[in-house]
């Protein structure tokens, strides 16, 4: 008896050893160089992501000069370059309400950048009043697909260097702050002001909180609320704006002097919004604890912070103010990214010093900052205070992505990861500790490698406040009673200098039948909860997620357009 027991532990245990082990993230090193640094990224199409640069010296050509723009393609993770005429670096974009991928006239706007030009390549415009529309091709591989420019005609009311956008409740942009020109760190020659693309006035409108917020102002992080207004972080300082009336509401400090906007980048987000009330909340991480002093007196080494930052933007919560929470370790220039279930990924960025490029004390090469965090974490929004932020089972990228670097969610479910350059041009070689980083990932997600959700059929658009039913497939593992459903409607954003322009999560009330082969959600009551234009949808069972549905949210009329 003790012998055939003792057998069958024996047996047991060797099974243990030879199960294979539970997928876990990875990182995925792609063969294929982006051939411009990914300073900027935002996803155009189920297959496609639009990169921009400095325009500069990278290595990828087009029209026998260097390009600073190109087309990313997911499926095959190749590159081509795209033609651009003004200087794109550190502009900021959305995609538009009219924005389907092959029929209308434009999809995806991005708004200012840089002034300068470079030597060797006499065809460079100036880029701060810069409005550069990319245009939707039907190739899934971009063949086709162009960057219309018209800088004669078609320009901002404002020079800008360095703003925000964000797509609004009528599916126009709003655009704020930025800088007129060249400043070495701080913002010390600002546009102190917001407009719309396109215009609804013939000037822009001032700002009391750009001017409040000065000098550490550059990229304010901003996001459209559900009741049609707009949050702002910029500095330490908060509002909330109200469009309609043009007036700004003074909300709490970020609190223990800790200062979140370029040239002292922390990474904010709007936590997902859920039916029926789609309360906002927002968080804020990273960033450094420090007065504006003199930049000489920072220095590459100085900690950033591991503060994070939450506020409920309801009367209740802003009565509260701010809630305090820990990341594990201090990271300046992080980006907080969505991931369909809820969760926030926090990635890249350095554990000390700043943004900007050899401004401060003590740069490394011409890097403000030091010591890269190669080790995302995972925030996971409703859990208990004190247990929502952890790395376990989170590999380390290997790779340093500091200033200028990007990452965003693809319809695919997992992240493509590029850039970082905290250089004036391209720098590489041996003994460079920050070079131009031309090296592209993925981070993927465990769902990737196991039996995923399908939706297998999706409208091509769909309209507010209505229930609509698909055809999905569900492998046998997620047909467990009591399986944790999610439909995720989002805005993938824009991503550049630590902050993801646009993006957003609305969750839609969701239900699955019975055999498991249809899908029933209701989407948003209107444009404000999720403002009209071009979204993915997810299903996630249990945390493993499908691949995005590609989709227009709302009429895909051109903005204005109130839905």
């Amino acid at each position: 008896m003790k012998g055939s027991v003792f057998a069958l532990l024996s047996a047991l245990v060797a099974l243990a050893v030879a199960a294979p082990s539970a997928p876990g993230w990875r990182f995925d090193l792609k063969q294929e160089r982006s051939g411009i640094v990914a300073l900027e990224s935002i996803v155009v199409s189920p297959t496609l992501v639009v990169f921009f640069d400095r325009a500069s010296d990278d290595p990828l050509q087009i029209n026998n000069h260097s390009a600073w723009g190109a087309l990313w393609n997911l499926e095959t993770s190749t590159v081509r370059p795209l033609d651009v005429l003004t200087n794109s670096f550190c502009a900021s974009g959305a995609l538009l309400s009219n924005g389907t991928m092959a029929s209308s006239p434009l999809q995806f706007a991005s708004v200012g950048g840089d002034p300068n030009g470079f030597p060797g390549n006499p065809d460079i415009r100036p880029g701060n009043q810069a409005i550069r529309l990319f245009e939707p091709c039907a190739s899934p591989t971009g063949d086709g697909c162009t960057v219309f420019e018209d800088p004669a005609n078609l320009h901002l009311l404002e020079r800008r260097w360095y703003p925000s956008s964000v797509r609004i409740f009528d599916g126009s942009l709003l655009i704020v702050g930025g800088m007129h020109e060249d400043t070495p760190f701080y913002n010390t020659d600002p546009a102190l002001s917001f407009e719309f693309f396109p215009p609804k006035e013939s000037t822009p409108r001032p700002s009391e909180f750009l001017k409040r917020s000065l000098p550490a102002n550059l990229f304010p992080r901003i996001f459209a609320l559900p009741d049609g207004k707009v949050f702002m972080v910029a500095n330490n300082q908060s509002i909330i704006y109200d469009i309609e009336a043009n007036t700004e509401r003074i909300l709490p400090d970020i609190p223990n002097n800790v200062r979140v906007t370029n040239p002292i980048d922390g990474s904010a987000i709007l936590l997902p919004l859920s039916p029926p009330d789609f309360i906002p909340e927002v968080l804020v991480c990273g960033g450094t604890q420090t007065d504006t002093i003199d930049p000489l007196l920072l220095s590459s080494q100085t900690p950033a912070t591991s503060q994070c930052s939450r506020i409920r933007l309801d009367e209740e919560g802003i009565a509260k103010g701010w809630q305090v929470e820990h990341m594990l370790e201090g990271r300046t220039m992080p980006e907080l990214v969505h991931l369909p279930n809820g969760q926030v990924l926090i990635a890249n960025g350095a554990r000390s010093g700043f943004a900007a490029i050899a401004s401060v004390g003590h740069p490394i090469g011409n890097s403000n900052s030091d010591h890269a965090v190669l080790v995302p974490s995972l925030y996971t929004p409703d859990a208990p205070l004190g247990q929502r932020i952890s790395n376990v089972g989170l590999p380390s990228s290997g790779i340093a992505r500091v200033y200028h670097s990007s990452i965003t969610l693809t319809p695919q479910g997992n992240f493509l990861v590029a850039g970082s350059n905290p250089n004036n041009h391209t720098v590489v070689g041996a003994g460079v500790k920050f070079p131009s980083e031309f090296r592209v990932q993925t981070l993927d997600p465990p769902f990737m490698f196991v039996n995923r959700p399908k939706i297998l059929s999706f409208p091509k658009q769909l309209s507010f406040g209505k229930s609509f039913t698909v055809p999905i497939s569900v492998p046998t593992e997620l047909t467990r009673p009591g399986a944790k459903v999610q439909v995720s409607l989002m805005d993938l954003g824009f991503s550049s200098h630590a902050f993801h322009s646009g993006a957003r999560l609305v969750f839609m009330d969701a239900t699955i039948s019975r055999d498991h082969r249809s899908l029933t959600f209701t989407t948003p009551p209107n444009g404000r909860i999720f403002p009209p234009g071009p979204a993915t949808v997810f299903l996630t069972i249990n945390d493993v997620t499908s691949e995005g549905a590609w989709v227009m949210m709302g009429s895909g009329r051109s903005p204005p357009t109130l839905e």
